[in-house]
């Protein structure tokens, strides 16, 4: 099965790009001595600045890859400092940054992570700029016109703006998705793991407009009320059955792919879905698991805009997401495309 059947015509192949939307946000990463009690003092021991966020991930791990066309964002940003800083990270990356707004009346998304070594990490998020997309700030038709094929967004659920349900049931990603679609772009979408009891709700009415879907277990039994994993924590295949069919029945397109630390789910329209195992990590070589789910995102957007076989993007998406682990950010443990197809094939030579 080829996964990107009807995504483009062999020969506007030499044109082509992907178009990443939706979350660009600054991450200031502090290093504790320690996790304090309230009314308590702690050192900062380290500090790191980067940027992150679905779109910003995506598209930065795409460059890193060697993605062979084109790479823009779209989005909104503040016109202040750290929006500069995005802007720049994005275009050293070789990403056209002509589709980020500055809002002049906010700032940048940012967020303090506050991280104990051993420990998880503790998360300070203020939307800004992101909270204020709406459909009408981003364009998909200027990039059609310019030449793109892909039209990515993510995260959902983390875009009030676009999250919004209207009196007319409609959302702004509803009616974004639609006019990517309307344009000419394939549409690719992914969403946050968010704990709001609207979740299903909210994410459903931009099902009908979306091409690919891109997703953790967890959102997909968010989005479908289907139980994916017991008590235990142990995947429930059956149920991750169950989620795939109902997002196909939802209105998903082209593809529902559900990922996971242990496998992946490919669902497309009839046909059996395509299972395929990820590679065993050791866990002592995982640094952070923030940013493997954009790292696997990534990779299946490339191969879909190249054309792939699905058995041959799964198996570079999962490298792509163990080699993630091995990073101490969500982006820089991401290395060029070939590097993944050697190890995909090293671990699973009939798929890759």
């Amino acid at each position: 099965m080829r996964a990107g059947e009807g995504v483009h015509d062999r020969d506007s192949r030499k044109q082509g790009g992907i178009v990443c939307a939706g979350n660009f946000i600054v991450d200031r990463v502090h290093t504790l001595s320690y996790w304090p009690e309230q009314g308590n003092l702690a050192h900062i021991l380290n500090q790191d600045l980067g940027v992150g966020g679905g779109a910003a991930n995506v598209v930065t791990d795409l460059a890193s890859l060697g993605f062979p066309g084109k790479l823009a964002a779209a989005g909104c940003i503040g016109a202040d400092q750290d929006g500069e800083i995005v802007k720049a990270r994005l275009a050293l990356a070789g990403v056209d940054v002509g589709g980020l707004t500055a809002l002049a009346d906010r700032v940048t998304a940012h967020t303090h992570v506050m991280n104990v070594p051993g420990q998880n990490r503790t998360f300070f998020y203020h939307g800004g700029a992101n909270d204020a997309v709406t459909d009408k700030l981003v364009s998909p038709a200027a990039f059609a016109k310019a030449g793109y094929r892909l039209f990515y967004l993510g995260y959902l659920m983390l875009l009030p703006g676009l999250d919004r349900i209207g009196l007319d049931g409609r959302s702004g990603a509803s009616r974004l998705l639609e006019a990517a679609r309307c344009a000419g772009l394939t549409t690719c979408v992914d969403f946050v793991s968010s704990e709001d009891p609207e979740f299903a709700a909210k994410v459903g009415v931009a099902l009908p407009f979306c091409d690919f879907l891109i997703i953790n277990e967890m959102e997909a039994g968010r989005a479908t009320g289907v139980i994916v994993r017991d008590a235990e924590g142990d995947l429930i295949e059956a149920g991750l059955l169950e989620a795939g069919e109902r997002l196909l029945a939802a209105g998903v397109a082209k593809g529902a792919i559900i990922h996971a630390p242990e496998t992946c789910f490919w669902f497309a329209s009839g046909a059996s879905p395509i299972i395929t195992r990820s590679r065993p990590v050791d866990p002592d070589d995982i640094v952070s698991t923030v940013g493997a789910g954009d790292a696997f995102c990534s990779a299946v957007l490339y191969g879909l805009h190249e054309d792939w076989p699905v058995e041959h993007i799964c198996a570079v998406a999962h490298a792509a997401a163990a080699r993630c682990l091995k990073g101490a950010t969500a982006t820089d443990g991401i290395p060029d495309m070939s590097v993944l197809l050697r190890e995909a094939k090293e671990t699973n030579p009939e798929s890759a």
